[in-house]
């Protein structure tokens, strides 16, 4: 998948130690995953942080699908609509320093992951 790729060469740009690169390329590949399977494909932009001698990586997913009609319910680890382990957005939240989720039924869902340094 070529988000993985991106988002390697984006965190390792940002100074991440290996394992902070890890934790933001599975988040990433995960939201990816459920932005093309759940939300019928959309788009995802990468953007290098500095705040003051912080540095980090923030990713935007968005995608105009059906919507989540039960954020608290998919945030839950185990929850899932389809064939997974229902780890997907759990899993990003959990891996990420920074989770944040905007969805409305029928006009789609975006989700923001940050990591940092």
């Amino acid at each position: 998948m070529r988000i993985r790729q991106i988002v390697r060469a984006a965190a390792l740009e940002a100074g991440l130690s290996l394992v902070d690169q890890t934790k933001i390329i599975t988040a990433a590949s995960e939201l990816a995953r459920n932005t093309l399977d759940h939300g019928g494909g959309g788009h995802a932009s990468i953007e290098r942080l500095q705040e003051g001698g912080r540095r980090g990586v923030r990713i935007v997913f968005e995608d105009t699908g059906p919507g989540i009609p039960d954020v608290d319910a998919a945030l839950r680890p185990g929850f899932t609509t389809g064939r997974g382990m229902g780890l997907g957005l759990s899993g990003a939240r959990q891996l990420s320093n920074e989770f944040s989720i905007a969805t409305e039924v029928g006009r789609g869902t975006r989700v923001t992951i940050a990591r940092w340094k």
